[in-house]
């Protein structure tokens, strides 16, 4: 996919632990460790709003996109 989390690097920045990150935006541990990793295919845009107000960041400092020529023949032949 396409599309990287890089939530890791900003609770880094931050000096956060991903508990606490978890605990103060209401999600579970087991949740955050998936959306960490990159592991869930969508995100509400109520958590990453949430996500943005703890961590004082922008949702581009959350997430990145690393363009490949077969993401968009995918998209072409899905008819998007």
């Amino acid at each position: 996919m396409p599309v990287i989390v890089t939530l890791d690097v900003m609770l880094a920045r931050r000096k956060m632990k991903a508990r606490d990150l978890a605990q103060r935006i209401g999600l579970s541990e087991t949740q955050l460790s998936l959306l960490r990793t990159g592991k869930v295919r969508g995100m509400r845009f109520d958590t990453l709003s949430k996500l943005c107000a703890v961590l004082e960041c922008t949702p581009g400092e959350l997430l990145d996109y690393s363009y490949d020529a077969e993401d968009l023949a995918a998209v072409e032949g899905e008819g998007v």
